[in-house]
């Protein structure tokens, strides 16, 4: 629906081949526009993307067109540790993306996460490593740091000070330790010997943010940018997000809104790879039947408002967004509720299922769907 047309189950044909075959994998593959080996990739089961990945004749070419979460998701399967050569190619924006899935917990940063994605960049080339991090807010960079280091500055005007035990310098000024006794640095090192090079006004902002910014103000201005980014990527914020959950009285779920153009949907960035819904007439959810009945330009339509409506659900139920298993499961609840609605509704006013789709949102049949039955709703 969103994307050109391309060889039936091309991932798989390519997997096969490269088990006999790798050198016949990688031209098969090399044959393909960038757009085929990227669907190639997102195609393949999650375990196995790297290794088409691998494939294709520039990976550092088809990398960066991965969409934000899939990028998040292939380097979880792949590994932070081992996926360096994957992150050396990455698009700052899907750095910074799967940051914004993965490294929170909630309204605040998983600390413990964080540390993992920002150990895994270090390893990366200097100049894939500093695309990263002046991608990243500086607030979230701070956060990092403060949880691992306590940093200090060397008085101007005390001739007698000391630098505090098993503590380090780059430049005699700013002087840093670990917080845990034993804690590896070396990563930590590289990213202020980075910027201290690469960028020495930021490094001294940065060493004075670990010093004087409240852990409780940096995590809010974070919490605020990644709110936008997600909003932008199609995460309504949590509040926004319940209404799909809002109670309807049993006279009023049958009603069809007056002057509701359900269809009007533009196509936006989806940052997960869904090329389609499924569009079998026969089988499947009820929602699913009743989309595939309609006009090219109206499943298009739908396409948008269905899968906008499960991140409404995902956000709404607090699925973990960095996680792969997420976005089946808030499909799944999204078609199960949606049809109940359209069912509810198509018999109370004597409709076609395609009629109510083309007078009822998406996300109003959801609510239906959910009043119907609130004990198959709960997160």
């Amino acid at each position: 629906m969103t994307t050109p047309s391309r060889a039936p189950d091309l991932a798989g044909r390519v997997l096969a081949l490269a088990s006999r075959d790798r050198a016949g994998a990688e031209a098969l593959l090399a044959e393909l526009p960038l757009d085929a080996q990227v669907a190639a990739v997102c195609d393949a089961p999650l375990a196995r993307r790297a290794e088409v990945l691998a494939l294709t004749p520039m990976p550092e070419a088809v990398t960066p067109r991965l969409p934000e979460a899939e990028l998040c998701f292939l380097v979880k399967a792949v590994g932070l540790s081992d996926a360096v050569w994957i992150l050396e190619h990455a698009a700052p924006e899907q750095v910074v993306a799967s940051v914004d899935l993965d490294a929170w917990k909630g309204d605040e940063p998983d600390l413990p996460r964080l540390s993992e994605w920002m150990e895994a960049l270090a390893r990366t080339s200097r100049p894939a490593f500093l695309r990263a991090v002046r991608a990243l807010d500086a607030e979230i960079v701070v956060r990092f740091l403060q949880s691992r280091i306590q940093v200090f500055q060397k008085p101007t005007d005390d001739e007698g000070w000391s630098a505090p035990e098993g503590s380090l310098t780059l430049e005699g000024q700013f002087h840093y330790r670990a917080i845990h006794e034993g804690d590896d640095l070396a990563a930590i090192t590289a990213l202020l010997r980075m910027l201290f090079e690469e960028e020495y006004w930021t490094y001294f902002r940065t060493m004075m943010g670990v010093i004087c910014e409240l852990q409780s103000d940096g995590d809010e201005w974070a919490l605020r940018w990644r709110a936008g980014r997600l909003e932008d990527l199609g995460f309504p914020p949590r509040d926004e997000a319940m209404r799909i959950y809002r109670f309807i009285r049993p006279e009023q779920r049958g009603t069809i809104p007056e002057g509701a153009h359900p269809l009007d949907v533009a196509a936006w960035h989806l940052p997960v790879w869904i090329p389609q819904l499924p569009d079998s007439p026969k089988g499947g959810y009820r929602v699913f039947r009743a989309i595939a009945q309609l006009e090219d330009d109206e499943r298009r339509a739908c396409f948008y408002a269905f899968v906008a409506v499960s991140n409404q659900v995902a956000v709404a139920d607090r699925m973990p967004l960095g996680d792969a298993e997420s976005t089946p499961r808030a499909i799944d609840k999204a078609a199960r509720l949606i049809s109940e609605g359209l069912a509810h509704v198509a018999v109370q006013n004597g409709l076609e299922d395609t009629d109510v789709l083309r007078r009822v949102s998406l996300e109003r049949l959801f609510s239906v769907g959910a009043n119907l039955d609130p004990e198959a709703a709960r997160p």
